[in-house]
């Protein structure tokens, strides 16, 4: 009998699942359920996932459970074992990841209720930017609101985290200099690495910030909200759904959110939308470099930077002017790292 690690990544919608052997860096099982639309209807596929590792794990067994939490606000650092008192210091930031907390908070809570004999830790997407100096986290805003929590906090970072810890197996150079990371995909960000540290990232408070996304506005001028709740009577709720829902690729286009189709169209709106979507990436590569003071090498990694060849040219296109630097493709893996966390957290012989 040989132990495994569940590792769950719950979202609005959906649930991503693997499993790994404690000794092994390969999945044994990994999957994902979509159009979860009620709590129900994440509790059911959270019972068929334990169903499908009862029945497909042959000699394994589950010993642990490991979860994406989006955001563990200024506190967590590092990953923890959840308990109790945990799951309520989360609860608290849940008005800081509204779209996304909720969800991860509950996969954890339908976990403890089935399985409430697995330990279980919570890794954050935010912990990796815990390394950014103060001034790279602080908004223009009176200070009682930055000690409230309104911060750059920044999102992707087992993706980020990931990335750094392979690459002195890919380009020992810029494992050690100055690189940029491109996770782009259906969310979209770029994280400016010295010494596998992160030291500037896109997102800021929410995961709405930054580029432009598959559905998501990106960087948006404040004042546009204001003008939207004044001009067209927009609240709180209908400027979140557009913001992170109608805008974007979508909205820009008014073809699709995803990159793969706004490539193969003929619409002039579509190849817009891809315009804006590689402006965007070349301005805030240039603000990273800057950030870095140079740039020895990008990387691409996430859905459309491992495979869209097409915006990984332009981008490298638009971006001569900043001299000669190394171009990697890296495929993420962020259930691994949550998955080495796990065993790290918990004490279980692993691989590193």
């Amino acid at each position: 009998m040989q132990d495994a690690i569940l590792v769950l990544n719950a979202g609005s919608s959906s649930l991503k699942f693997s499993v790994f052997r404690v000794e092994s860096a390969t999945p044994l099982l990994h999957g994902q359920f979509e159009s979860l639309t009620t709590p129900d209807s994440h509790d059911r596929a959270l019972a068929s996932v334990l169903e499908r590792c009862t029945a497909q794990l042959d000699d394994n067994h589950l010993v642990a459970v490991g979860h994406r939490v989006v955001h563990g606000g200024v506190k967590f650092a590092s990953p923890v074992r959840i308990d109790d008192a945990l799951l309520a210091e989360l609860e608290e930031l849940v008005p800081l990841a509204p779209l996304h907390q909720p969800h991860n908070l509950a996969a954890i809570r339908a976990m403890s209720r089935r399985a409430p004999h697995l330990p279980q830790v919570a890794c954050f997407d935010t912990a990796f930017h815990r390394t950014q100096p103060e001034v790279a986290q602080q908004f223009g805003l009176p200070r009682r609101f930055t000690n409230e929590g309104v911060r750059r906090y920044g999102f992707h970072g087992l993706s980020y985290e990931y990335i750094a810890s392979i690459l002195p197996g890919v380009d020992s150079k810029a494992a050690v200099g100055r690189t940029v990371v491109a996770h782009l995909g259906n969310g979209a960000s770029m994280c400016a690495l010295l010494g596998g540290k992160s030291i500037a990232t896109t997102m800021s408070f929410t995961p709405a910030d930054g580029l432009v996304m598959g559905t998501r506005c990106g960087d948006l001028d404040p004042g546009v909200l204001l003008y939207l709740m004044a001009k067209h009577g927009m609240n709180a709720a209908a400027l979140e759904h557009l913001i992170y829902h109608e805008s974007g690729l979508l909205g820009v286009s008014g073809v699709s959110g995803d990159m793969r189709e706004l490539l193969a169209s003929s619409d002039p709106h579509a190849a817009e939308a891809i315009d804006l979507f590689v402006y965007r990436i070349v301005r805030e590569l240039g603000s990273l470099v800057a950030a870095l003071g140079g740039l020895d090498a990008l990387v691409f990694t996430g859905g459309i930077g491992e495979n869209s060849a097409t915006i990984r040219d332009r981008v490298c296109r638009d971006a001569a002017w900043l001299g000669g630097f190394s171009t990697h493709v890296i495929p993420t893996n962020e259930e691994l790292m949550i998955a080495n966390h796990t065993r790290r957290v918990l004490g279980l012989k692993g691989v590193a």
